[in-house]
């Protein structure tokens, strides 16, 4: 399990092969990007250590309600340009329907629950506003 908060930029494909194990039938992933919003960039800011805790309590709820075999959740914080990549999510369950419903669930609890706050750039104007349910 890989949960992390990082200003780095994300490689899926390294958490894809990781969900690749024997008892594992279906692996579900979420890349979440910068869209163009009338902006130009994105900043998002986070308060980690309560962030780490919120994405580790939503990962083993959804691996207990779910029964998954891998959870990753890696969020990007810091500046970011269009198209890249804030948030991964990657589950691999023994059946589809799992990690397709473990998927969804982990992305809306990340939404309602873990503190990020966002920056919108665009036209020389910035704007911060919490990180709120389907914004992204």
């Amino acid at each position: 399990m890989m949960i992390a908060i990082t200003r780095d930029p994300i490689d899926p494909a390294r958490f894809i092969e990781a969900a690749k194990i024997p008892e594992t039938g279906g692996i579900v992933t979420f890349i979440g990007t910068v869209r163009d919003d009338g902006i130009e960039a994105l900043d998002l800011e986070v308060c980690e250590e309560v962030a780490v805790s919120d994405l580790h309590r939503i990962a083993l709820q959804a691996t207990r309600e779910y029964h998954l075999n891998t959870v990753d959740i890696v969020h990007r914080v810091g500046r970011m340009q269009l198209t890249d990549t804030i948030l991964v999510i990657v589950v691999g369950a023994s059946h589809r329907q799992e990690a397709f419903s473990a998927c969804s669930w982990i992305l809306e609890q990340i939404k309602e629950y873990v503190p990020i706050w966002k920056k919108d750039i665009a036209n020389g104007q910035e704007k911060w506003h919490f990180h709120e349910k389907n914004d992204q």
